[in-house]
């Protein structure tokens, strides 16, 4: 059985809780928030700034430099690159003519969190490359086979810097030249 009844009941108060949020403001002030929070400048040097977004939302994850343009080191970058692209991590490939220093910097201002050098030790058997993250600057020494392993970690946040630089020898100066 259905009754339907008719009344007036007077509301002073009603409240209401939206189940979606919807802001009033476009991509500008995202953006500038990303910017305020992780724009960062190195303590000591005011002009050497870059852009530290963390490494599971960056662009490019890895960026390969190589030391110089000689062609002995071409099949090193090449093979990183592949595996890069086997173990699917975003990577630039930068082969500049530019200083290491300044390749390091460009790297740092677009927010890519690891940098592999492939340098004159890297002929040397067993073949290896440095490591650096961005944050710290601080690098390792890594067999080539492991280095696209060690980024897909980092950048999937499996393992952690401190991990790796307890892992791996630091890197504090190329022992030889060509």
């Amino acid at each position: 059985m259905l009754s339907v009844s008719r009344f007036e009941k007077t509301i002073h108060v009603e409240e209401f809780t939206p189940s979606v949020i919807e802001p009033s403001f476009g991509i500008g002030r995202v953006m500038y928030s990303l910017f305020e929070h992780n724009f960062k400048t190195r303590e000591g040097d005011e002009q050497r700034t870059y852009l530290a977004l963390p490494p599971i939302i960056a662009p490019y994850k890895c960026s390969v430099l190589p030391l110089s343009n000689n062609a002995e080191l071409l099949p090193f970058i090449s093979q990183i690159s592949r595996d890069l692209l086997n173990f699917d991590i975003s990577h630039k490939v930068d082969s500049s003519s530019g200083s290491i220093g300044r390749r390091y910097a460009r790297t740092d201002a677009i927010s890519i969190p690891y940098g592999i050098t492939v340098d004159f030790d890297t002929l040397k058997e067993p073949h290896s490359a440095t490591l650096r993250e961005r944050d710290t600057m601080k690098q390792i020494r890594a067999p080539i086979s492991e280095l696209a392993e060690i980024v897909r970690d980092l950048a999937q946040q499996r393992r952690t810097w401190d991990n790796i630089l307890s892992s791996y020898p630091v890197f504090e100066q190329q022992e030889s030249t060509k």
